[in-house]
């Protein structure tokens, strides 16, 4: 029995000692049961969800997170995707509070992805809005007249080669593209009002591709509150009824190694090459790149 005690103040002690070293040199383990928030971003072209929404409802399988911060810092991009994320976060947000927290630029696909949160929150100068779609064309016919080549196309209907760059469009294509256009915008539109609670007239009188500071998009409902992302938190906190200081969790790290790490850059550039010379639809604002966009020096 003796030796027993002996142990278990040894044990006492010496686990005492470790914490109090621990805590001192600051690297003292967070213990936090249930109150946690999960960060989730979005940056860049959106060209892909499945990450994302992988991520998305693996926070959502986990009760101990309370709530979820979606940072964007992204122009916008391919429609599919940005509808995806739109949808995810508007499911998830049913039964977890989500905060969009935006940076310097949360622009039209970047923007929709967004507007099914349950709060947004943006800086006073971040660029956001640019509802709207945009399709372009590249025409090599003239080049391709110079040097001598001539392409022969056969094709089964009239608008199978719509859009093709050896030819330019007619009427009627132009006729169907501003339908497609049309039909997509309808759907930018609609979701915005129905994710940001807006009268649908209210949102289309502002869905004509145009930009807002963040300022400016909470007068019109676009955000509902001005801060950084500090102050996303604190709301994150409020909805999810979290005291104290939450524990951040953010995704695990998806380990990549060299070989692909280089093959997947090597394929996002041709990927941006050939996205640059399609005509895809976009929700995509086509603004100056981040490094030329408005400073206070």
């Amino acid at each position: 029995m003796p030796v027993f005690l002996i142990l278990l103040f040894a044990a006492v002690f010496f686990g005492g000692m470790l914490v109090l070293v621990m805590h001192l040199s600051g690297s003292a383990p967070r213990i936090a049961f249930g109150q946690k928030i999960g960060v989730l971003t979005l940056t860049g072209p959106i060209m892909d969800s499945r990450d994302l929404i992988t991520d998305l409802t693996g926070f959502n399988r986990d009760k101990s997170i309370k709530a979820i911060i979606l940072r964007v810092d992204s122009p916008g991009g391919s429609v599919g995707p940005s509808q995806e994320i739109y949808r995810e976060v508007r499911r998830v947000a049913e039964g977890k509070p989500i905060v969009a927290s935006f940076g310097s630029v949360a622009t039209s696909g970047g923007y929709y992805a967004a507007a099914g949160a349950t709060r947004i929150v943006a800086n006073p100068g971040t660029i956001t809005g640019s509802i709207g779609v945009i399709m372009e064309f590249f025409r090599f016919k003239n080049l391709l007249d110079k040097i001598g080549v001539e392409l022969e196309v056969l094709k089964t209907g009239e608008f199978k080669d719509i859009g093709s760059p050896h030819r330019d469009l007619t009427e009627r294509d132009r006729e169907v593209i501003g339908h497609l256009i049309g039909d997509i915008q309808e759907q930018f539109v609609t979701d915005v009002a129905a994710g940001r609670g807006i009268d649908l007239e209210t949102v289309m009188q502002i869905a004509d591709g145009r930009v807002f500071s963040g300022a400016k998009a909470k007068e019109l409902g676009l955000v509902d509150a001005l801060g950084n992302f500090q102050d996303a938190v604190d709301l994150a906190k409020e909805l999810a009824g979290i005291s104290g200081d939450p524990e951040l969790v953010f995704p695990k790290r998806r380990d990549i190694g060299l070989f692909d790490l280089l093959a997947e850059s090597a394929v996002q550039a041709v990927t941006r090459h050939l996205e640059a010379a399609s005509s895809r639809v976009h929700y995509r604002w086509q603004g100056l790149p981040e490094t030329a966009l408005i400073r206070k020096d």
